[in-house]
């Protein structure tokens, strides 16, 4: 019988709030996860250890 699988969960802390942030282990790179605490947008900015960022604000496209 197969063992049934587990997701692994990291923690980290949000750089606004210092927060701890639970981050699947699927997550990616550039990826935007948010702030259960503050509700800031965060990026993935590595996956080894997992470090999150300020995500960027989107500006607005002058239709270059």
């Amino acid at each position: 019988m197969d063992a049934p699988l587990r997701r692994v969960v990291t923690a980290t802390e949000c750089p606004a709030c210092e927060a701890s942030v639970v981050v699947d282990d699927a997550v990616l790179p550039n990826e935007i996860v948010e702030c259960g605490d503050c509700r800031s947008e965060l990026e993935v900015v590595t996956t080894e250890p997992v470090l999150l960022a300020l995500a960027p604000t989107i500006e607005e496209d002058w239709g270059e």
